[in-house]
């Protein structure tokens, strides 16, 4: 047994990152499909999350994300009230080589081999014509478009309620939920960073931004020209006078380099596993920074496919993740009541609805 396949058994069986009830390995060689599904937990229903697609440097990477996407997952839905456990899927190849109507559909099937106890929907490199292919072999797919059935693209409330576990931030620290006349840093703007600029423009904050795509920067800069642009995410996380700091593209961003170097006030962002490891969120507290748990700030997403489910309605949807605010404020009380940072504070509610799921 190599180190690597002992280091994936070792999370899946005995670490605390671990406790996963399923994970398949998924292959079809005619497409060049190559996917890991994990199924963290049903305690709270049938898992529910995204699709990525991405290019890993190996497949044993591509585990790894699935395990702690997965597991991020349950915690996720489990704040947001859902009646869903937490799972995920990765594609394993750079999509815009790789990606094909042939690999969509065989990956449909084996999602559908699980007979709904993971139900799919976007991610990184997936989209909603995408998941329109993976349904026509999968009846649990959500994330469709309008035309087939589906509630269209989720990053529109997943922005929304990232923006309101950001108003719910500044109500926190500065006893008022707007971020007006504050200057806000967002890393990424592609299909959810833009239309956080959006909201955050609205509110009359001051945006600076970052994406190492330069078109996603080009689109922002071309519709709102005041917004300011930087190099990249290390020059952004120092730009001096920053109050919010919003992370919204891969995981990790939240490390031992970047910590030490922050200016923000406030961590709020929609990337998921932005705490690289287990401790960071002592550094962020260490440091006087507030942190917004990312999985339940970027729920706005979730919800939305969830609902698709029972017939998507929009109105309904926003609602939910209006309350994103409350839960988010809940955190922090809860923090400052047990002397813990809200990260923590986060786990140990959703672990506690969890525990009493499958108590029941």
């Amino acid at each position: 047994m190599t180190d690597v396949t002992d280091g994936v058994l070792h999370t899946l069986f005995r670490s605390e990152q671990g406790g996963h009830e399923q994970v398949v390995l998924c292959q079809d060689r005619a497409s060049g499909l190559k996917a890991v599904i994990a199924i963290h937990s049903t305690a709270l229903g049938p898992a529910l999350g995204g699709t990525r697609f991405y290019p890993y440097a190996s497949e044993e990477d591509a585990v790894a994300d699935a395990l702690n996407l997965s597991r991020g997952m349950s915690y996720k839905n489990a704040m947001a009230g859902l009646e869903h456990g937490g799972g995920k899927a990765v594609i394993i190849g750079d999509p815009e080589l790789i990606k094909t109507e042939e690999l969509l559909l065989a990956y449909g099937r084996f999602v559908a081999s699980l007979g709904g106890r993971y139900v799919t929907a976007c991610d990184v490199g997936t989209y909603v014509a995408d998941m329109d292919v993976v349904a026509r072999e999968n009846r649990w797919t959500t994330g469709r478009s309008p035309e087939n059935g589906g509630a269209g693209d989720s990053s529109v409330l997943t922005a929304y309620g990232v923006f309101q576990g950001m108003r719910a931030s500044a109500q926190h620290l500065w006893g008022d939920p707007t971020l007006r006349g504050r200057k806000v840093g967002v890393a990424g703007v592609g299909k959810v960073g833009h239309y956080l600029v959006e909201h955050l423009l609205e509110d009359g904050a001051e945006v600076v931004i970052t994406d190492v795509r330069e078109e996603s920067v080009r689109r922002i800069t071309d519709k709102f020209p005041q917004v300011t642009v930087v190099a990249d995410t290390d020059a952004l996380i120092r730009t001096e006078g920053l109050d919010v700091y919003a992370p919204c593209a891969l995981g990790g961003a939240l490390n031992d380099g970047t910590v030490p170097a922050l200016t923000a006030k406030v961590v709020c962002g929609a990337a998921n596993n932005q705490l690289a490891h287990p401790g960071v969120e002592k550094d962020i507290e260490d440091r006087g920074i507030l942190y917004a748990p990312d999985y339940v700030v970027n729920a706005g997403g979730v919800i939305q496919v969830a609902d698709e489910l029972h017939g998507f309605d929009f109105d309904r949807c926003k609602a939910k993740a209006s309350k994103i605010f409350d839960t988010t404020l809940a955190i922090f009380a809860r923090a400052k009541e047990d002397g813990i940072p809200p990260a923590a504070a986060a786990d140990r509610i959703a672990e506690q609805r969890m525990a009493e799921a499958r108590r029941g």
